[in-house]
């Protein structure tokens, strides 16, 4: 049952050429978690939003929580973020329909980092997971940037229609923090995309971006490596590990000088700002850094 505040909000989906289908989707979900009201009461909505992470436009969650599944996890600011409101993290929601389907009233392209905080191929999402797609499929003009720890699953969870490319408007990435996670990266490459990505943030030794297996580079099946290090507070269970700035500087210098793969240097991390007392509360100035790591290409 639908309150009348989320009743009229969704009528106003008329505006849009598809208006006439997702109402009817609208209609028939057996998964609203939330009505509007209740949600706005607790001030749990979340709109598709502006956002500090440098290598995209906006993010977009279509749930929260998540679970921790290796080392990277450990400080995971989604966790940070959920504590200061007193809620759990580990609890994965699906949000409401106000902010499920937000993004298509967004008319202007885009880069849009999907499920900031979750993983689009989490487990307890699969209930939800087609509608998402759906949404991703009705907005072409939308760069869908979907990043995760669980490559393993993404196969099974592509939509039908993925086909041998995978959709025009999305990309897919692995976050790959130690070089133990590696397997991630050769399992993505199995997938069709057309933009492959690692992330290696939060960076937590130094990695080797030119594995070879099976006689093969696995890197030269990826478009686009972004570094970043850990961000976290000095005190409480929220904190940072170190970092290197050689780690930094050995990726770039590999991926520059024997790959074709852009490469984002996001920020340096917390550990890295206090050692090399830089401004930014991150280390995420590039003017701070030393020349060779002011690199920020993106995908053509």
């Amino acid at each position: 049952m639908y309150s009348e505040a989320n009743t009229e909000t969704w009528l106003n989906l008329n505006k849009f050429s598809k208006s006439l289908h997702w109402l009817h989707r609208l209609h028939d979900s057996t998964y609203h978690v939330d009505n509007v009201e209740n949600v706005a009461k607790n001030k749990t909505i979340y709109f598709m939003r502006s956002t500090s992470i440098e290598w995209t436009d906006k993010s977009h969650n279509f749930w929260h929580g998540c679970t921790k599944i290796s080392s990277g996890c450990k400080f995971c600011y989604m966790f940070r973020d959920k504590d200061k409101y007193n809620q759990d993290g580990s609890v994965i929601r699906r949000l409401s329909d106000q902010s499920f389907y937000k993004p298509l009233s967004i008319h202007e392209p885009q880069k849009v980092f999907i499920n900031s905080y979750s993983d689009f191929f989490i487990e307890e999402a699969d209930d939800w997971r087609a509608y998402a797609w759906e949404v991703i499929r009705d907005t072409p003009h939308l760069t869908w940037q979907i990043l995760t720890k669980r490559p393993e699953r993404i196969k099974e969870c592509l939509p039908n229609d993925w086909g041998d490319e995978g959709y025009p408007n999305v990309w897919l990435g692995v976050s790959i923090e130690e070089q133990m996670y590696f397997h991630r990266a050769e399992t993505l490459a199995k997938i069709p995309a057309v933009v492959r990505f690692i992330s290696a943030e939060p960076l937590l030794e130094e990695l080797d971006m030119l594995v070879v297996k099976n006689g093969k580079r696995i890197i030269d099946d990826f478009h686009w490596v972004v570094i970043g290090g850990e961000s976290g507070n000095e005190f409480g269970p929220h904190r940072y590990r170190p970092s290197e700035i050689a780690w930094y500087e050995r990726i770039v210098q590999d991926i520059k000088s024997q790959t074709r793969v852009a490469v984002f240097v996001k920020q340096l991390g917390s550990h890295l700002r206090k050692t090399m007392k830089l401004r930014h509360y991150h280390g995420g100035e590039l003017a701070e850094w030393p020349s060779g790591l002011q690199v920020r290409e993106v995908p053509e």
